[in-house]
């Protein structure tokens, strides 16, 4: 993991009068129908550092994506963006519909101190696209001669990082600047770094991981991390998840259930999950009753009773009790996926009941994906949770052990500071 105090943030550097490049995560849930955005969490999360950096004289341009190659729909203009930036921060963030083109460069030139301007979705250039990484491996070195870097570099004094949920892109706007220009993390990415090492490096005792959803191998990848490491001391399972450990313990979920983790090709887990209960099955709890949906109503029922043509659909009244007294008596507390399809008005008790048990709970908690993020939005006040984790594939892989590109272009970049 990297150290915290390996990377420089802006409270480091005297910002008065120097062009400031400030990358951030902004990326929000889009309305298909009308466009527009309907969660604005990591806008909102973002204002710290802008308002900072603002405060401290800074000719601030702001870089962003939305949207992707493979979520095309969601790829739109931050116009919307830079009037709730505006709206939030009580001041203008002015637009351009440029990324590095002559406009653009023209309007960085003319910032005054103080003033900000966000400049058009990065995502339109190739060379930023998810899908461009996939395909063309790139070193960082590689980057400094794309498009983006290759205009804007030369306009700035000082490269800020503040998008701790895209820390996973190996992309120009996240690890080529860092290589020529003082590099520093913003509010959000120290917060997110921080929050994340109290749950990993030395957690308050008894530390539970609470796992589930259907993202399996997401999940698989953390819990062989936590488990090699020793910073989970209980694992409570729900979820695809924990019925891929019911069939790695021998227990019959019913056709319908096993043949929905297999057509998902999440049955690869379940061989993993066995070793992982041989090896620590006193760490690991699935549940021991579920609730499925017979004639459109939720029923209560055992293991033992589950027959084939019933698809799980959330944890049971006991497990919800028994997991809620582990919950209770935690003092780190880490959540990421929903216990069942809590969609459904008539399997959201589980989700609802431990969400409401993790917000009442006096240990230390944080939640991490959007999944979670958004139902605990919906049963519980926020407030109540230390920490919200705005990011999802850079949280995942984190808490898996992975390198994430930022962090080591950030680290590395220290000695320019």
């Amino acid at each position: 993991m990297v150290s915290i105090g390996r990377i420089a943030s802006i409270d480091d550097a005297e910002f008065h009068g120097k062009q400031v490049l400030l990358r951030v995560d902004i990326n929000s849930p889009i309305d298909q129908a009308t466009g527009r955005i309907v969660n604005d969490n990591r806008i909102v999360k973002s204002i710290p550092t802008i308002r900072d950096l603002l405060a401290k004289g800074a000719r601030l341009t702001i870089i962003a994506h939305q949207g992707d190659t493979t979520d095309y729909r969601s790829l739109i203009s931050l116009a919307e963006h830079a009037q709730r930036l505006s709206k939030l921060l009580g001041s203008s963030v002015e637009f351009i519909e440029d990324i590095a083109g002559p406009a653009a460069l023209e309007k960085i030139a003319q910032l005054a101190d103080g003033q900000a301007l966000l400049l058009d979705n990065i995502r339109y250039l190739t060379e930023e696209a998810s899908t461009f990484e996939d395909v063309v491996s790139q070193a960082p070195s590689d980057m400094l001669g794309c498009y983006l870097v290759r205009k804007l570099e030369p306009l700035f004094d000082y490269y800020v990082n503040d998008a701790f949920a895209a820390a996973h892109r190996n992309s120009p706007s996240m690890v080529a600047f860092q290589q020529t220009l003082p590099s520093y993390a913003g509010r959000l990415l120290i917060q997110e770094l921080t929050a994340l090492q109290s749950i990993t490096d030395s957690p308050a005792r008894p530390c539970i991981y609470m796992l589930g959803g259907a993202r399996a191998g997401d999940a698989f990848g953390m819990i062989e991390q936590v488990l090699k490491n020793g910073s989970a001391d209980t694992l409570l399972l729900s979820g695809l998840v924990g019925q891929i450990f019911m069939l790695a313990d021998g227990i019959d979920i019913g056709a319908s259930s096993a043949g929905f983790i297999r057509s998902k090709g999440f049955d690869q887990y379940i061989a993993p999950a066995a070793e992982f209960l041989s090896a620590h099955r006193d760490k690991i709890s699935y549940a021991s009753d579920v609730a499925v949906p017979i004639k459109g109503k939720r029923h209560n029922l055992q293991l033992s009773d589950l027959t084939d043509d019933m698809d799980i659909s959330d944890i049971g009244d006991q497990t919800i009790v028994d997991y809620q007294k582990t919950i209770a008596a935690a003092n780190t507390i880490f959540v990421n996926g929903p216990c069942g399809i809590y969609e459904d008005q008539e399997f959201e008790k589980g989700t609802q009941s431990l969400w409401n048990a993790v917000a009442d709970a006096s240990g230390f908690s944080v939640v991490g994906g959007g999944d979670s993020v958004t139902s605990f939005a919906k049963y519980t006040d926020s407030n109540k949770i230390d920490y919200i984790s705005t990011a999802g594939g850079a949280l995942i892989r984190y808490l898996s052990g992975a390198q994430l590109p930022l962090l080591n272009a950030m680290t590395k970049s220290g000695s320019k500071t």
